[in-house]
């Protein structure tokens, strides 16, 4: 479209749209150049937005009436206490109790936020699938609102596995196979993730290059997938990339469903890619073990719908919920820079609901809202948990993995990314504590199998009651990209047996403080890994009694302050104690020695048959005949 015409459809001078399209980034010298298709639709949403779209108006009052009740309650921008009273036919008294709950103390007058507004609502009984708001314009944009924590989430599903066993095939068997998504005339757009729709229920997968991208969000501390579908080749079975796969989806906690794929292949063998996944603690249900294994054949399409219903049990079985009032939270997960569009992000929202004009961050990152695009290349007005959505309003492209937020206004937005960004430049350690646990995780490559086994297994047996060593992943050949970044993600340190790492491993393990130590003998790498465990180790202590004093005078130096006139009966009294009094053989009394005399002079011993004066912290109970026994802790063994 050229930009005179432009200037027509939206009936303003052609001097004003090219200084408008110039603000948005679009080069145009004249009202003859061409203008791409997605900058005239972003131009055009922008004037909507800011309601200098003449033709627009008549039809946007059609369709949101806010006369029109029949479609149950339609809640304005700015709504008083006593009019939402009038319109959910309550008591305003009623209405003003339940925000007085809330700490808001607000008359029949007051206005109330639309959020506050539908919350209250709720609560005094009215169906929340009935309440719908309307913005300043009195244009409806938002429907359906939930209660708080009420709402089951779609499941978000990451396919991964060895290169050639039909990732890229499946995922494209999958969505060819949902009935919703290709419709005649809906458009699908890459977006790095789709929604599919199984029997009325959504699954968001995402479409990654593999283990790579899934642990580089991890490293970043995103946590978005749910489920992992691992894809087997059942004519090939296991292979190094299948396993690095399964250590990834391990070390992430994440439940695994393997797919079994090209069972049509003539020299398929289901049965021994089971035995494989024993082998790697994966142990199939028909085996009795915990892992659902489904057979399918991504080019025949078979064995599709039963994978989709073992993801929605598996889902049932994770019981997904979330918040929808909290704000906007999500991940980023594929990042651009489009020449008409600007700096354009994927973002899958994980809590709350995403609206047009909402400020947001991203990292350093931020900006407002300026359009949503769906997973089928359509405009949409929000975006709600697990919703895979392309936004544009960025102030840069944000990095693979970071995560987003809502918030309330743009100044908002740039004083947080500063403090997030400062607080990601801590360092992170190698040893995670776990509920008094403390485990020392590893990532181990080496040149042969033969070495690599006998040091896992030593380094294993370094494991003690408190302390245990875990190798999250093992490996032959170079230390490369995805080891590091494993590493990073899980906090694990790297050890090269004969072997070195790549050069784009090194500079990503210095930019995320991710040691690699290398070795060519294996008990040097195993005393190394033995004295980082014991410096981990607390030492355990045990009470040592080495004297005992009995208390023959008191002296009140102050109302607080009490010295005992004692008499040292066995062995000594050190200024450094534990003091126990007792009375009558009990305890009534333990803590520190706060002085000890000789007479007028401090002392930091005083020796049995020795006349001394003991004075114990915060101590206000102490009669004459008690004793002192005085206590030290040694480092057992």
């Amino acid at each position: 479209m050229k930009a005179h015409e432009l200037a027509k459809k939206v009936g303003l001078p052609s001097k004003e749209v090219i200084k408008e399209l110039k603000k948005l980034g679009v080069s145009i010298k004249t009202h003859m150049s061409d203008i791409e298709d997605d900058a005239c639709n972003l131009f055009i949403e922008m004037l909507r937005e800011e309601g200098k779209l003449k033709e627009q108006k008549t039809v946007k009052k059609e369709k949101s009436s806010l006369d029109d009740s029949s479609d149950g309650l339609l809640i304005p921008a700015n709504i008083a206490v006593g009019q939402l009273a009038t319109m959910i036919n309550v008591n305003a008294t009623a209405l003003i109790k339940k925000l007085i709950e809330r700490d808001i103390f607000a008359n029949v007058n007051q206005v109330l936020k639309p959020e506050l507004a539908v919350e209250v609502a709720i609560e005094l009984g009215y169906d929340p699938n009935l309440i719908r708001v309307a913005d300043e314009k009195n244009v409806i944009v938002r429907t359906k609102i939930k209660t708080k924590g009420s709402l089951s989430r779609a499941p978000i599903v990451t396919v991964m596995g060895h290169v050639d066993h039909g990732k890229t095939c499946l995922l494209d068997a999958i969505r060819n196979a949902d009935v919703a998504g290709s419709e005649k005339g809906s458009i699908t757009q890459h977006i790095g993730a789709y929604k599919v729709n199984i029997n009325k229920r959504d699954v968001v997968f995402i479409d990654t290059p593999g283990h790579e991208a899934f642990t580089s969000m991890r490293a970043r501390g995103a946590h978005v997938t749910d489920i992992i579908v691992l894809v087997v080749a059942a004519d090939d079975g296991i292979m190094p990339q299948t396993i690095e796969a399964i250590n990834h989806a391990k070390a992430a906690n994440v439940p695994i469903v393997v797919a079994i794929n090209k069972i049509d292949k003539a020299n398929a063998d289901a049965e021994r890619v089971k035995q494989q996944l024993s082998e790697q603690d994966l142990t199939p249900e028909e085996w009795g073990g915990k892992t659902v294994c489904v057979e399918v054949s991504a080019i025949k399409k078979q064995g599709l719908d039963n994978l989709l219903e073992m993801l929605l049990l598996e889902t049932d079985i994770l019981e997904l919920t979330v918040d929808t009032s909290s704000p906007a939270k999500g991940t980023v997960i594929e990042s651009r820079i489009d020449k008409g569009k600007g700096s354009v992000a994927t973002v899958i929202i994980q809590e709350g609901t995403l609206r047009m004009g909402d400020a947001f961050i991203s990292g350093m990152c931020c900006g407002k809202v300026r359009a949503l695009i769906n997973d089928k290349g359509k405009r949409v007005h929000e975006a709600g948990p697990s919703t895979p959505v392309e936004i544009l309003g960025f102030s840069e492209a944000p990095e693979i993995g970071e995560g987003f937020l809502a918030v309330e206004s743009e100044k908002v937005a740039k004083e947080m990314s500063l403090r997030l960004e400062a607080e990601k430049h801590g360092k992170r350690g190698n040893a995670a504590d776990f509920s008094g646990l403390k485990v020392v995780s590893l990532i181990i490559k080496g040149d042969v199998r033969g070495s690599i086994e006998p040091l896992c297994n030593s380094l294993e047996a370094l494991s003690m009651e408190k302390i245990k060593v875990n190798i999250i992943h093992s490996g032959i050949g170079s230390i490369n990209e995805s080891d590091v970044l494993l590493a990073s993600s899980s906090g694990a340190i790297i050890l090269g047996f004969s072997v070195h790492a790549e050069s784009g491993a090194l500079e990503i393990a210095e930019k995320n403080d991710v040691s690699i130590r290398y070795y060519s003998i294996i008990y040097e790498a195993v005393d190394n890994i033995k004295k980082l465990v014991e410096g981990l180790t607390e030492p355990e202590y045990k009470k040592v009694l080495i004297g005992k004093a009995e208390v023959r005078q008191i002296f009140k130096i102050s109302k607080t302050t009490l010295i005992c006139g004692s008499y040292v009966s066995e062995g000594k009294i050190r200024r450094d104690c534990v003091a126990t009094l007792t009375r009558e053989g009990k305890p009534v009394y333990q803590g520190k020695i706060s002085s000890l005399r000789r007479f007028k002079n401090d002392a930091k011993e005083v020796k049995a048959e020795l006349e001394c004066g003991i004075g114990l912290d915060n101590c206000k109970d102490v009669q004459e005949g008690d004793i002192i026994e005085a206590h030290v802790m040694e480092k057992e063994g």
